[in-house]
């Protein structure tokens, strides 16, 4: 029998403040969707504000467990939860195929980085 796909949630805004509790709904959307799609939620991070990717702190607690192989699947609401900069991207997909990572949404499924 496999085991379950080892998913983490990563949630962001690129707003100073999350007023409306966007956050929280991403999350819990992606909670949801990861019961949904049978993952094994393993964790979480977020960020708030309008730092590169590859400087916020939510994203680098990602990263640490990424590069420790302790995670297979990253779960984003959107794209624009990652960054709009195509180096910024082609940086997570050197990431990802270094690491065996897919990346999902409950919009798109499977994500294509480039």
């Amino acid at each position: 029998m496999e085991s379950r796909k080892r998913a983490w949630a990563y949630c962001s805004i690129d707003a100073p403040e999350d007023e409306n509790d966007a956050l929280k709904k991403q999350r819990q959307q992606l909670c949801e969707y990861a019961e949904q799609m049978e993952f094994a939620m393993i964790g979480s991070s977020s960020d708030i504000g309008r730092k590169p990717l590859w400087e916020r702190t939510g994203f680098r607690r990602f990263v640490d467990a990424a590069t420790k192989g302790e995670v297979d699947i990253l779960l984003v609401a959107s794209r624009r939860c990652l960054t709009h900069s195509s180096m910024q991207m082609a940086q997570l997909q050197a990431l990802a195929q270094d690491c065996g990572l897919q990346v999902y949404s409950p919009l798109t499924g499977p994500m294509e980085l480039l």
